[in-house]
């Protein structure tokens, strides 16, 4: 690698560049989407960002600037479309664009460059229930558009159709969510369980376990192949599961009529996961967890209530390590918890593979977690609803436009913008 000037130099020689374009200041060149406090709706910025993009508009992603600020060309349908949806947004002239550069080049910031819109699709059942999913709610809010596809689309070769895919709040060991015990006899539960049943027989599949340990691998596949995961809730630590157990009996007796395999524990296959080993499961249905991956709040509950549950990003050097400066982008760097069915993941069982973006500061609670397979990389969230602390079925969709400014959306939402990126170049 040739030698570059001294930061000082660069500096000098971006602004010296940049005011020989004097003209510019005649009309403003850039449109800055701030995301520091300064922004008034933090979640459709993302979807302006978005905007851009799908009109062939690059947009560039300021690492670490002013809470991962947003820079693009200034046209008046961008312009406009802000100030429709109540996006802050500041011109930026040729003076004040040589500022910001000068302020990425001198500290830990960098800009990763945005060059085309991913195409979106949501793992999701036709019977989702309006409180199901949070990813879709940030989607919708931000005016993000995206598809939807199920079981029988992914097993018959639809997920190349895409790019990013979320793995809505579903369970891929067949166990109905473990919601058997407290919900077996309600409509919504009994509706999903016919057609659960009904697919895995169009599809030739002797047990719905069975149908999502195939969708599950054939997930696996879309990311060895260089696609990007998304996955909240239990549908990360189901998927694993469900990796590492292919071709074995891990549930009991309700959901495929036949008891577990009393090997089952012992024939796991870690090395078929992607993020977790050595883990216990629960095949006892009456039991909500799993397995040991996830910390239930009985054993920290010191940390089980809104006032005392947070978590705290890490700080990436951003020059260096820009995949999780992105997935880690914010206007503060502790966010409010929030449970889910799987909320916490037990550090002692991650492979060492992976990278942590955001943790509890004492104990083994990890909140958020990157890492790479094959060609794809995953990213997993712990938790349901980030602006929900206490997820219960049955609660209305929370509505967004009370929780514009939401941290938590926000690191959903940077996920969707992730596959888009390339490291711009830097002249030297």
């Amino acid at each position: 690698m040739r030698n570059r000037p001294p930061a000082s130099a660069r500096r000098a020689w971006l602004v010296a560049a940049l005011l020989a374009w004097a003209p510019a200041l005649l009309l403003p060149q850039k449109l800055l989407i701030p995301m520091d406090l300064a922004q008034k709706d933090h979640l459709k910025a993302y979807g302006i960002a978005f905007k851009a993009l799908r009109q062939d508009t690059h947009v560039e992603w300021l690492l670490n600037y002013r809470g991962g600020s947003f820079l693009l060309d200034s046209t008046p349908d961008i312009a406009r479309e802000a100030q429709v949806r109540g996006v802050t947004t500041q011109n930026v002239d040729a003076a004040a664009l040589a500022e910001i550069l000068a302020a990425i080049e001198g500290g830990n910031m960098d800009i990763v460059l945005l060059e085309k819109a991913p195409r979106i699709a949501v793992y999701s059942p036709p019977s989702k229930q309006p409180w199901d999913d949070a990813v879709t709610l940030a989607l919708t809010y931000a005016e993000v558009p995206y598809a939807t596809i199920y079981d029988e689309e992914v097993l018959t070769g639809g997920l190349k159709n895409y790019d990013w895919l979320h793995l809505h709040h579903e369970d891929f060991t067949g166990q109905r969510g473990k919601f058997w015990k407290d919900y077996r006899n309600a409509p919504w539960y009994r509706q999903q369980e016919s057609e659960y049943l009904a697919t895995a027989a169009k599809l030739g599949f002797g047990s719905v376990p069975a149908l999502k340990g195939a969708v599950a691998w054939a997930i696996r596949g879309f990311v060895v192949q260089g696609g990007f995961m998304f996955a909240m809730c239990s549908a990360t630590d189901t998927w694993d599961i469900a990796l590492a157990a292919q071709g074995l009996d891990i549930v009991d007796i309700p959901f495929d009529g036949s008891p577990p395999d009393p090997q089952g524990q012992a024939l796991l296959d870690f090395s078929k996961g992607a993020v977790f080993e050595n883990y216990r499961l629960y095949p006892n249905p009456n039991i909500y967890e799993f397995s040991t991956i996830d910390i239930p709040n009985s054993e920290n509950p010191g940390t089980s209530s809104a006032e005392a549950d947070y978590f705290t990003l890490f700080e990436f050097a951003a020059k260096y390590d820009p995949v999780p400066t992105m997935l880690t982008q914010n206007h503060v760097a502790v966010i409010k918890g929030f449970m889910g069915q799987t909320t916490n993941f037990r550090r002692s069982l991650l492979k060492k593979s992976l990278v942590i973006l955001g943790e509890r500061e004492e104990g083994e609670e990890v909140r958020y977690l990157h890492g790479n397979l094959g060609r794809g990389t995953f990213t997993f969230l712990g938790g349901h609803d980030p602006e929900d602390y206490q997820h219960v079925v049955g609660d209305p969709p929370t509505n967004l436009a009370l929780h514009p400014n939401s941290p938590g959306y926000r690191l959903i939402l940077n996920n969707i913008l992730f596959p888009a990126a390339r490291k711009k170049e830097r002249k030297t």
